[in-house]
């Protein structure tokens, strides 16, 4: 890593620990690795690439550390999930290699505040889940209907999460709170698992595709390792305010700059 500072390398690892809590948390982890990426100099493609494979350990942490809330929906839930995370994301991961570093970089501003936007639908979106419930208006819960509504919903959200994954989190959460769930430790075990797949999938395809920036992707799983282990546990006790203003201020700040460089 002989061209990075010892600061430099210190703020990746510490965005990429921001990133797994928050992920583990929220959602909205790549609001601050990837603009991280891009101040260390790291290009576009690349830093999409890069962090897409630093994320993925910390979002296999998370998601195991809710394995318990998964227990009441089994594992043909998992396998849609798992199958239109997978196909997803390599669409999506597809995507960027095809739109190539120039038209990527014009992306990044608006990829960053549309993600910062759906970030703060998020709230919104809870409360209307919760409304609906209390109306009696939830919808049956993850029948073969249900699943299959799911499976297509959550494919479209993975081919953008391949293509970028911030808000991806967001989506998720939407998702499964439009087929019926509300129990939000079992949303989240569920989104930390699809992120997962998502990740998973898209960092097959970049490595494959030669585009990842390994020795800053190795610093950056530990990071997002240790936070997101740090971050589910966290989640399952607190509340998540402070941790959603973070990141809108974060994704506001990180897209504005972006504009000007």
């Amino acid at each position: 890593m002989e061209h990075f500072s010892n600061l430099g390398l210190a703020l990746l690892f510490a965005s990429a620990v921001g990133a797994g809590l928050m992920n583990a948390m929220a959602g909205g982890g790549t609001l601050l690795t990837f603009p991280s990426l891009l101040a260390a100099g790291v290009s576009p493609v690349v830093a999409n690439a890069t962090n897409a494979v630093a994320l993925v350990p910390g979002s296999f942490t998370s998601g195991l550390t809710f394995r318990r809330d998964l227990g009441q929906y089994g594992p043909r839930l998992i396998a849609y999930l798992v199958a239109s995370s997978v196909l997803g994301g390599f669409v999506g991961a597809r995507l960027v290699a095809l739109a190539g570093d120039a038209l990527f970089r014009r992306l990044v501003p608006w990829l960053i505040i549309g993600s910062t936007a759906l970030f703060i639908l998020q709230e919104p979106l809870r409360r209307w889940r919760e409304r609906q419930k209390a109306a009696g208006r939830v919808a049956p819960v993850l029948g073969e209907g249900s699943l299959w509504g799911l499976a297509v919903m959550h494919f479209l959200v993975s081919v953008y999460g391949g293509f970028f994954g911030a808000g991806m989190g967001i989506l998720m959460l939407a998702e499964l709170g439009f087929v019926g769930l509300t129990n939000i430790h079992q949303m989240n075990g569920l989104k930390n698992f699809g992120a997962a797949f998502i990740n998973l999938s898209a960092a097959v395809t970049f490595i494959i595709a030669g585009l990842v920036f390994w020795r800053l992707a190795a610093l950056m799983a530990v990071g997002s390792i240790v936070g997101g282990w740090g971050g589910a546990r966290l989640a399952q006790r607190i509340g998540q305010d402070a941790v959603r203003w973070v990141v809108v201020a974060v994704g506001l700040i990180t897209g504005a700059a972006t504009f000007f460089f």
